[in-house]
């Protein structure tokens, strides 16, 4: 069949400001095209969200092959690379758990495993909560406890999703997740309460070896 008389499938990010948000749809959506195969992304006219889609489609290797504007919406046609590049592994180490803090190692987690690098995640500290099937994440501090979940939603709202949300899509990504076994016996996490079964129980010398192999090194306390 001939690819030029089939309409490109949509991706409708229009309400969501929150670049990663789309780009999930993005990927998820190319995933059964064939090389040559195109795609259609809608999103708000904003300076953020064109400059974050324009360096997705530089990194991936994916051509953007026509923008067009209408109003307060873009519309961006994508075609499918059969060269996808070789990008370097990414590394992150998160010791806290607090809802703001857990937006950005997770966000650049996710950016950097949308345009194809390896990512490797060490959990240590308090931060180990976070794998726990029942972690709810909140604000710090006692007296923004009662806004946490006003701020959930709103995150949500935008397009940030909860973070074990988040850790859901970087493990379909191919992420590899690690707790800090120590970590896990102070805070009182067992190997039965992580949120999937191939998380790694490890310490420092294991996650040396990702770090190692490393083109990016992310440490957050």
């Amino acid at each position: 069949m001939d690819r030029t008389q089939q309409e490109p499938q949509d991706v409708d990010g229009r309400g969501l400001s929150i670049s990663t948000a789309i780009l999930y749809e993005v990927f998820t959506a190319l995933q059964p095209l064939d090389p040559g195969g195109e795609l259609r992304i809608r999103a708000d006219a904003t300076p953020v969200i064109d400059s974050d889609i324009r360096a997705w489609a530089r990194t991936t290797g994916h051509d953007l092959i026509a923008v067009e504007e209408t109003d307060q919406e873009r519309r961006y046609l994508i075609r499918k690379t059969d060269r996808p590049r070789s990008r370097p592994p990414w590394a992150f180490v998160i010791s806290d758990p607090g809802l703001e803090e857990l937006l950005s190692p997770l966000g650049f987690a996710l950016a950097a495993a949308l345009g194809g690098s390896e990512v490797a995640l060490y959990f240590q500290g308090p931060g180990v909560r976070v794998l726990e099937r029942s972690f709810r994440e909140r604000l710090k501090g006692l007296h923004r406890a009662p806004f946490s979940r006003f701020a959930r939603s709103g995150l949500a709202r935008s397009g940030h999703p909860a973070p074990q949300e988040k850790l859901k899509q970087l493990r379909g990504l191919g992420a590899r997740i690690y707790a800090c076994g120590p970590s896990m016996e102070h805070f009182k996490v067992s190997t039965e309460d992580l949120l999937f079964d191939d998380i790694h129980v490890a310490a420092y010398p294991s996650f040396a070896e990702e770090m190692d192999a490393a083109g990016v090194q992310i440490f957050l306390q």
